[in-house]
């Protein structure tokens, strides 16, 4: 069964717990800055997080930021409640790793 959309202020809800996180291009996405050997071991903890969701962000590692971008295929690429509960999870992550939010957006 495909994954319901959220609505805007569902969305907006969702984002008040998630420092860091905005919708940019129809995407929710966020990034952040670590030293850059120090991105592995944070991806890597992201990417079993994902694995086990079963639900995958969009990421790009440049030099000491890496970031995120997360919209449901199963919706229509619209954002739902795997893409919120999996930016959730990130940020625990990042916190975890020592990573912090930075401003540069996923483009």
């Amino acid at each position: 069964m495909p994954a319901t959309p959220l609505t805007d202020d569902q969305i907006a809800k969702a984002l008040e717990g998630l420092p860091g996180w905005h919708v940019e291009n129809g995407e929710l996405t966020a990034a952040y800055k670590s030293g850059r050997a120090d991105i592995v071991p944070f991806y890597a903890a992201v990417a079993a997080a994902e694995d086990e969701a079963d639900h995958h962000a969009r990421v790009t590692i440049l030099y000491g930021t890496i970031s995120f971008a997360l919209n449901t295929h199963d919706a229509g690429g619209a954002i739902t409640e795997k893409d919120t509960a999996l930016a959730s999870t990130i940020a625990a992550l990042a916190a975890g790793h020592d990573a912090t939010v930075t401003a540069r957006s996923t483009g």
